[in-house]
């Protein structure tokens, strides 16, 4: 098993994120945000410094953890659609095949079905899509997940029990229709309460999924604890403010125990990573 992991949670810097990967003996970089940017904000030329700077260090970027499709469908889609175009062209320079995204803040189905319609068709065949079941959008729930992987199969699936349990649905339920789909996995955990703990603390079955995951093949968790506030959260979260756990002095405090608990259960399980 690959480790990979949301380094913003460290550190907004750079130099940060590597420090935080290296003590953790993690090599694979889930790029969200830097300096305080997100990913599709960031310019062209710092991309390519931020592509030598991780190359040097000997960390390899897994997936873009864009926020495109984390929108309304109607909102300046023409400008969503350019941002995507962007990221396609950073995952290329960056050396990641795989682009997280959402499916829109809305239920209306034949509208977010035509903009993902659209996002397939810009994005190049060397590029994985990859849908995360976020709370709010219309793939918040198992049933709407699998509507898109079926009508799209282009759009692989991030599954995060997280998510799932902050949104009433049953982990292992949505696993069991979801798993064929299933590209990698977000790891991150919550209790009935919908507060944010650390893998294997809450009611994710995290333990269950990842042995599943495993042995369906699975390759690469990428860690996304969320157990304190950092730089862009509340942006991440729509705006939201989300029960996080307050008892870490800081963001590497946190990020370092998410990477315990997560292997933890590795080890439980006799998993290398």
């Amino acid at each position: 098993m690959r480790l990979c992991a949301f380094a913003d949670e460290a550190s907004v810097s750079l130099d940060g994120q590597i420090e935080a990967l290296k003590r953790n003996n993690i090599s694979l970089l889930e790029i969200r945000g830097v300096d305080g940017e997100n990913i599709k904000e960031i310019s062209l030329p710092k991309i390519k410094e931020i592509k030598k700077r991780l190359d040097d260090a000997g960390i390899s970027v897994w997936s873009l953890g864009s926020p495109v499709g984390k929108a309304n469908p109607d909102d300046n889609f023409i400008g969503q659609i350019d941002d995507l175009k962007r990221l396609c062209e950073y995952a290329e320079i960056l050396g990641a095949s795989k682009i997280r995204m959402f499916s829109f803040f809305s239920k209306n189905e034949e509208r977010v079905f035509e903009a993902l319609d659209a996002f397939c068709n810009v994005v190049p065949n060397s590029i994985v899509m990859c849908h995360e079941n976020e709370k709010g959008i219309f793939g918040d729930n198992a049933d709407d997940c699998l509507k898109i992987h079926q009508q799209f199969p282009r759009i692989r699936a991030v599954f995060d029990p997280a998510n799932f349990v902050q949104c009433e649905v049953d982990t292992l339920s949505a696993w069991e229709r979801l798993s064929p789909y299933v590209d990698y996995m977000h790891i991150k955990d919550a209790l009935e309460s919908k507060r944010v703990v650390p893998a294997g603390h809450g009611i994710g079955n995290v333990e269950k999924i990842v042995a599943m995951y495993a042995k369906n093949g699975g390759e690469v968790l990428t860690l996304e604890p969320h157990l304190m506030e950092f730089c862009g959260l509340k942006a991440l979260e729509n705006g939201e403010s989300i029960d996080t756990s307050s008892v870490y002095e800081n963001e590497n405090e946190a990020f370092d125990a998410g990477v315990k608990a997560l292997k933890i259960i590795l080890d439980k399980l006799g998993l290398r990573y």
